[in-house]
């Protein structure tokens, strides 16, 4: 069987403030709007028209954290995931669906603003370069030229 492929990467505006939620096993997810600007061309007037396409979007985990704390509505941001469509029965037997966006990177528009980035520590154990936490050790390896193979 051949699969298919879902991407979807986007450039716009926080409608909304991210909402933080947790699942009752604690997994974090947090919600948001994103407004997406385009101008298209009227045919009959040759002026140009704005539209707006709006998308919910769904990050779970640790990007929901981040999402939360960092921001905020107005802000624009580059958003890079899959979409998802949920389906369910109205009370009145209607059948309905909507389409989400689920994030796997929410990052900041640097066009109009700067940022610091603050990195968060790291879950895994052990040790990485700069870093000996947990009682371990960095050595320097000592090799001459004549041990690069190139």
């Amino acid at each position: 069987m051949a699969f298919g492929v879902n991407n979807i990467t986007i450039l716009g505006n926080l409608t909304r403030d991210p909402e933080l939620r947790f699942t009752p096993t604690g997994t974090a997810v947090a919600s948001f709007g994103l407004a997406v600007n385009r101008s298209i061309q009227n045919k009959t007037s040759g002026e140009w028209e704005s539209q707006v396409d709006f998308f919910n979007v769904t990050a779970w985990y640790k990007l929901a954290e981040n999402c939360a704390e960092s921001l905020s509505k107005g802000d624009r941001v580059l958003v890079s995931g899959r979409l998802s469509q949920d389906s369910w029965e109205s009370k009145e037997g209607q059948k309905r669906s909507t389409v989400r966006i689920i994030a796997n990177v929410v990052a900041p528009s640097l066009e109009f603003a700067s940022c610091k980035l603050e990195k968060n520590p790291r879950a895994e154990e052990g040790v990485s370069a700069g870093n000996t936490q947990n009682g371990g050790s960095i050595e320097e390896v000592d090799f001459s030229d004549e041990d690069i193979p190139f």
